[in-house]
């Protein structure tokens, strides 16, 4: 998943993400305020955005606005250190509110587990079809299946999100550094190859095309 920062140093950048890469595959991109926060937004997908509180209402108010316009599932998760301010943040339609323990990334990141936890897992375990996120692993019934680099991302990401349907823009938005630098092709060749590996041990396919809209995983 792709995940934005506001307001952060980018050191505890840096150890907030090894705390999350625990859990998830993801991408971390920190914006310095809110106006650098609006530039990420404007250009990439997020299914999370994590704000250190600002002080100024009006320009948080309208960030939030945006972002749930744009995408309605984006979770939003503010911090601050005035615990007066948590029911007006929760007002503006904040997913959660972060008052103590600011400081710990690792509790932070256990926050954000918390609150993804319904889209994001270590592992899928489908039948006889085992992907074993943490590790990079996948096996079906008992044989170990080779996937690497953003193939296997790839098929971790549309099988923790099973039945739903994500556009090659949305895949590499949630995997790629740099998006604007992926080809729509990068993901065709990798969704190809995926299913020609997993077609030799499995015998038919996971992931499945919806005709204009993208691909989803179902077992």
């Amino acid at each position: 998943m792709r995940i934005l920062t506001v307001g952060f140093s980018d050191e505890y950048v840096k150890h907030l993400e090894t705390e999350l890469d625990k859990y998830f595959i993801c991408i971390v991109d920190n914006a310095k305020d809110m106006y650098d926060a609006t530039n990420f937004t404007d250009f990439r997908h997020y299914e999370l955005v994590i704000i250190v509180d600002e002080g100024v209402r009006f320009s948080l108010e309208r960030y939030v606005n945006e972002v749930k316009k744009k995408k309605s599932e984006t979770k939003i998760i503010i911090l601050t250190s005035n615990y007066r301010q948590q029911a007006g943040f929760f007002a503006l339609g904040v997913d959660d509110v972060v008052y103590q323990h600011c400081e710990y990334p690792d509790l932070v990141a256990a926050r954000v587990l918390a609150n993804m936890r319904h889209l994001f897992g270590t592992k899928v375990d489908v039948g006889k079809l085992v992907i074993d996120i943490a590790n990079k692993k996948i096996e079906y019934d008992e044989k170990i299946v080779s996937l690497n680099g953003k193939t296997f991302d790839i098929l971790a990401y549309l099988a923790l999100r099973k039945q739903r349907v994500f556009s090659k823009d949305e895949i590499i938005n949630a995997l790629w550094e740099e998006p604007e630098y992926v080809s729509d092709n990068t993901v065709e060749v990798a969704i190809n190859q995926i299913r020609k590996r997993l077609k030799q041990i499995l015998g038919f396919q996971v992931i499945h095309t919806v005709r204009r809209r993208g691909y989803k995983f179902s077992y």
